[in-house]
């Protein structure tokens, strides 16, 4: 298991770097390759005696201050969203589960638009408050799903998914009622619709840094017990799991690093969907391997899917929740139907 991890999480961690590289070239200034790699080079210490500095101060603001914190934001918050799906799928044993689906990321965006009506942005708990009302109004969300789907103490992937819809489509209507309420702050609420990480500087990497950071040493740990929970809830009782506390602390966590992500940047649906499943393809059901290469591939699915977002129009940017859904939807009724004839469906 450690050879195969360290084997593809080598591979992508390597992908990675080379899609940073990509993003990084790319952009509507038209700056020269070796123009962008001589300001970034330019920053080390040891190399600063070495390269000559003679691009005007507009290219190198753009470099640092644009599209390197957007680089860095992209990478967290495919992380968080792709690690959250594989949790979400592994602790409700459901291959359809993930924050859009469950309706969470909308719950989190009825907290964030809330919080941007009123003009509550950082009066409670500065650069916190939205992240932490959005945690707050998430995990609402999901126990309402949990509810609805909940038949006689048992969880069947139909009802899941038809209970994410509902409140989803719900809580949808709710930001559209708040949308109407204002028109000061209209654009503003419409961003956590769409989705997108256009100016957004270091600060809102920083506030989203440590939530990932608990998600992947929480989550992480749960990757054996996950194994057992794909036996079946009795089978994982027997063999020692605590069924209702790993529950609780795979939820929590995964709502948790949800809604931060969904706080800074919108609803960017079906990214913990999609590279769950494609890393499942890659390496297996082994959640030990699953989770930490869901969050490197999440990273690189989010940062093509923001080049895309700023480039192929470029000078006009598509949202990147546009993006993400037209991969992703697709990807979404081929598991659907591919679910449903394993479960014997007409």
């Amino acid at each position: 298991m450690k050879r195969r991890l360290a084997i593809w999480g080598g591979a992508g961690f390597v992908l990675l770097l080379f899609s940073v590289v990509i993003s990084l070239s790319l952009g509507t200034a038209n700056l020269a390759l070796s123009q962008v790699w001589g300001i970034l080079l330019h920053q080390l210490p040891f190399l600063q005696s070495l390269i000559d500095s003679n691009w005007p101060e507009s290219a190198e603001q753009i470099i640092l201050k644009v599209r390197l914190p957007r680089v860095f934001l992209a990478i967290l918050v495919g992380a968080c969203l792709s690690l959250a799906g594989a949790g979400f799928q592994g602790v409700l044993r459901n291959p359809l589960a993930d924050p859009y689906t469950l309706g969470v990321a909308s719950g989190s965006a009825v907290g964030a638009a809330f919080i941007i009506l009123f003009g509550f942005h950082t009066s409670l708990f500065g650069i916190w408050t939205i992240p932490l009302v959005a945690f707050m109004t998430g995990l609402i969300s999901l126990l309402v799903v949990l509810r609805l789907a909940n038949v006689h103490g048992k969880f069947k992937v139909e009802t899941i998914i038809l209970s994410g819809v509902v409140v989803s489509a719900f809580l949808g209507s709710l930001v559209s009622f708040m949308v109407s309420l204002s028109d000061q702050v209209v654009n503003e609420i419409v961003f956590w619709l769409m989705g997108s990480l256009a100016l957004r500087g270091w600060s809102f990497t920083f506030v989203l840094m440590p939530y990932l950071a608990i998600g992947i040493v929480v989550l992480l740990s749960y990757g054996r017990t996950l194994n057992l929970f794909a036996l079946g809830e009795r089978q994982a009782a027997h063999l020692g799991v605590n069924i209702k506390r790993t529950r609780l602390v795979v939820l929590v966590v995964s709502t948790l690093i949800t809604s931060a992500a969904v706080s800074i940047v919108g609803t960017i649906g079906f990214v913990g969907l999609v590279v769950p499943h494609l890393v499942r393809l890659i390496v297996g059901p082994d959640y030990r391997l699953l989770l930490p290469l869901s969050v490197i591939f999440g990273a690189i699915y989010v940062l093509w899917a923001d080049t895309i977002a700023r480039t192929l129009l470029s000078p006009t940017e598509i949202p990147l929740g546009v993006v993400t859904a037209f991969l992703g939807a697709p990807f979404f009724a081929y598991l659907l139907r591919r679910n449903k004839q394993m479960t014997g469906g007409s």
